[in-house]
């Protein structure tokens, strides 16, 4: 069954749409609908947003703000988030009065890995094995051997944990009980810590129709639990892994009868096998190569998924690498050894100079250590020659991709 507020026909360009999140898939997701022809307002607390500079209109209140979300419900014939931590309370408040996707049901899910862990395996995926944790009293009754069966692991908490942040490694049942603590006693997952191989993405699209949209598998590298560069297509996955990756996404996004971008990320393991690890109910980082890569990117495929129009082309016609840009960029070490104290503009003149760059900033203000500030996607005829470039590239800014 779709969901409430369904369009019965297509949201034709020059309509409004709205946009709950201000950071920078929010401001891509800007791009994509005003060069369709929509227009949009985005609602977001902060006045200097990425995605707010560039919206046709900026709601300044906060994610939960009544008169706002009555406001943006008012003006746009469909809203759509760019983050899975929005209140899912507030979606559903802009479902009674617009169509919403994805609808907050699907957001709640993915905003509890309990919940989140438990319906992808309902969906037939593998997951990893874990033990929930969802209170003191609960911890406390589980026994040594139980918490031994999944370590070493990552105990990680059940809600508002991202880019590796509200995770801690374990290795024994001291050490979780200990985590446990210093994460304030929330509930949280303890995850059996496996042997990857490497880490892959599969990005599809779903229409309102139940149409479905697939994008070449991704794969991906990580430093410090964030993103650093993604090569697709997944140079080391097997015609089985990717088919085994897509095949996975769209059952699950079929389950939550999921209209929009979705992205599920999967581990592949020394044995070759495949476990699901988390999904985003949004575009993803691991998905931007699809703008300069792709015939349709996941943000026009985010325009066109909540306008009910028909979902756009996921060819991809130039193999892609994306190298992340975070703020550490802007603060060098010197030849002997020093952290710059105060921010230096990267060489972008240089990077601009590769034939194979394309250089995406986000518009923040502040460069901080460990903040997403942009991203390049590299083209090209073959993909060591897309790979070639972004190590060049990421000497150049100082990047360790090691």
């Amino acid at each position: 069954m779709m969901q409430e507020n369904t369009p019965v026909s297509p949201i034709m360009p020059g309509a409004w749409l709205g946009m709950v999140g201000g950071g920078q898939l929010g401001r891509m997701f800007c791009f994509a609908a005003q060069a369709m022809g929509y227009r949009v307002a985005v609602l977001d607390p902060d006045e200097a947003s990425p995605a707010g500079s560039v919206a046709d209109r900026h709601l300044r209140a906060s994610y939960t703000d009544e008169a706002a979300l009555t406001e943006l419900a008012r003006l746009c014939a469909a809203v759509s988030t760019e983050f899975e931590n929005v209140p899912a309370a507030s979606l559903d408040f802009l479902a009674r009065s617009t169509f919403v996707s994805p609808a907050g049901r699907c957001v709640a899910i993915a905003q509890d890995r309990i919940a989140e862990k438990r319906f992808i395996a309902e969906a037939g995926a593998p997951v990893a094995p874990h033990v929930v944790i969802e209170s003191s009293d609960a911890l406390a009754a589980i026994d040594d051997a139980a918490l031994g069966a999944v370590l070493p692991g990552i105990l990680k908490t059940a809600r508002l944990g991202y880019d590796g942040k509200g995770q801690v490694r374990v290795a024994s049942p001291d050490e979780v009980r200990d985590a446990y603590s210093a994460l304030g006693g929330v509930p949280c997952v303890l995850e059996k810590r496996l042997a990857l191989k490497y880490e892959v993405s599969a990005l599809i699209a779903r229409g309102t129709s139940g149409a479905t949209a697939v994008y070449p598998l991704a794969q991906n590298l990580h430093r410090g639990g964030v993103l650093a560069l993604t090569v697709v297509p997944a140079p080391d996955a097997s015609p089985a892994i990717v088919d085994q990756a897509q095949r996975a996404a769209v059952s699950i996004a079929e389950k939550l009868d999921y209209v929009g971008v979705l992205c599920v990320e999967f581990f592949v393991l020394e044995d070759g096998s495949l476990v699901a690890n988390e999904m985003a109910p949004r575009p993803h980082n691991s998905g931007h190569y699809t703008v300069d890569a792709c015939a349709a990117s996941q943000f026009e495929q985010q325009v066109r998924a909540m306008t009910g129009m028909p979902l756009g082309d996921t060819r991809q016609h130039s193999p892609a690498v994306m190298l992340n840009i975070l703020g550490d960029v802007w603060f060098p070490v010197s030849p002997n050894g020093a952290l710059a104290t105060t921010p230096v503009t990267p060489p972008w003149h240089e990077v601009a100079a590769m034939p194979a760059a394309r250089l995406h900033l986000y518009g923040k203000e502040d460069a901080r250590a460990g903040r997403k500030m942009g991203h390049v996607n590299f083209t090209a005829a073959t993909l060591d020659e897309a790979r070639t470039a972004a190590r060049d590239c990421a000497r150049l800014l100082h990047i360790a991709l090691a």
